[in-house]
């Protein structure tokens, strides 16, 4: 499923148009970014939890030529399925 298709199943579940499923998908995704840019984790009961983790720095290996390099540190965000969206899909 892709956002269009998203956009389309939150319109016929919750019977608004198409474009105010698009902004309020759209508000949703931005007020997670927000959060996640401060530092805050987003917990979503039944569905999951969106959070932030830092990634220590690192030696890689470039693949083309086998050199080593440096990766530095990092945030990326990650998400950590709840028991009920398990549940669902098993």
């Amino acid at each position: 499923m892709n956002k269009s298709e998203l956009i389309e199943a939150i319109a016929a579940s919750a019977d608004i148009p198409k474009a105010a499923a698009g902004r309020a998908l759209d508000a949703m995704i931005e007020s997670v970014t927000d959060s996640l840019k401060k530092g805050d984790s987003v917990a979503l009961v039944g569905f999951g939890t969106f959070t932030v983790k830092e990634r220590a720095a690192r030696t890689g290996r470039n693949p083309q030529t086998g050199k080593p390099i440096n990766i530095s540190a990092a945030k990326v965000p990650s998400f950590k399925a709840g028991k009920a969206l398990k549940d669902s899909v098993n």
